[in-house]
């Protein structure tokens, strides 16, 4: 289910921030649910490697158990590095659109 999610999400945020359409409802929900995955990738990062420092510091751990450890941190790290630069360029973008409807307003109000 991770992997949907994880899919399903990215793929609306690379279009987002590729300009497609999205109204300001959808950049709130979005935002909030990549910010909830962020929490969720960086946990896991966090995690794989509080386990991969007790490996090491134990001599008798194999070194399969290690590198299983240091594979799952490779592939989590990117995801989560791309995630952060999605919600950032997600976050400038709904900046703009309150910007420019804020402009919008003090324009019809000075009329």
């Amino acid at each position: 289910m991770d992997e949907t999610l994880d899919f399903a999400l990215l793929s609306r945020l690379r279009a987002v921030g590729r300009d497609e359409p999205a109204t300001e409802a959808e950049l709130r929900t979005l935002l909030e649910q990549g910010d909830a995955w962020e929490r969720t990738l960086r946990g896991r990062v966090e995690g794989a490697e509080r386990r991969l420092e007790r490996l090491v510091a134990r001599p008798d751990v194999s070194l399969q158990l290690i590198a299983s450890e240091l594979r799952r941190i490779e592939q989590l790290r990117p995801q989560l590095d791309e995630l952060r630069v999605l919600l950032a360029e997600l976050e400038a973008r709904a900046r703009r659109l309150r910007t420019e409807w804020l402009t919008r307003q003090a324009g019809l109000t000075s009329s």
